[in-house]
């Protein structure tokens, strides 16, 4: 016999709903913010060696938990996370003239393998909503 207050199901068996305008366009923004935050880790990771990688790890750590808890979602932790690395993988590209921004040194392998694991991390520890909203837990 089950109860009217029961949910019809798990949460994996409810539908999707596609995100709102303004919770879109909040993703695109920390994306944004992600790729920003790459850029300059990366400008400031060799300019002042260990200070300035654990400076650029700490700001990505603190954009991704922040944007996690702020929102609610992995995803808010996750879109800063997928902007930070899409946009240092793009900056160890070369150009046609031999230039690039990373120097082959230990401090840009830091960077990069750190930053991945940090956005990896944050993605998994950001907060999960309960299947109806409600804020008490489940089965205690």
């Amino acid at each position: 016999m089950s109860s009217r207050n029961e949910p019809a199901g798990s949460a994996l068996a409810q539908p999707l709903r596609p995100p709102s305008v303004g919770r879109a366009l909040l993703y695109v923004g920390l994306f944004v913010l992600g790729a920003v935050l790459a850029v300059a880790g990366a400008l400031v990771q060799p300019a002042w060696f260990p200070g300035g990688l654990l400076l650029a790890l700490a700001a990505e750590a603190g954009l991704c938990l922040g944007a996690g808890r702020a929102v609610g979602r992995r995803a808010g932790a996750a879109a800063p996370a997928l902007g930070w690395a899409l946009a240092a993988v793009l900056l160890t590209t070369s150009r046609p003239e031999g230039d690039f921004l990373f120097a082959a040194g230990i401090g840009s392998y830091l960077f990069l393998l750190g930053g991945i694991a940090i956005a990896v991390i944050c993605a998994t520890l950001a907060p999960v909503r309960q299947p109806d909203g409600g804020r008490v837990r489940l089965r205690k």
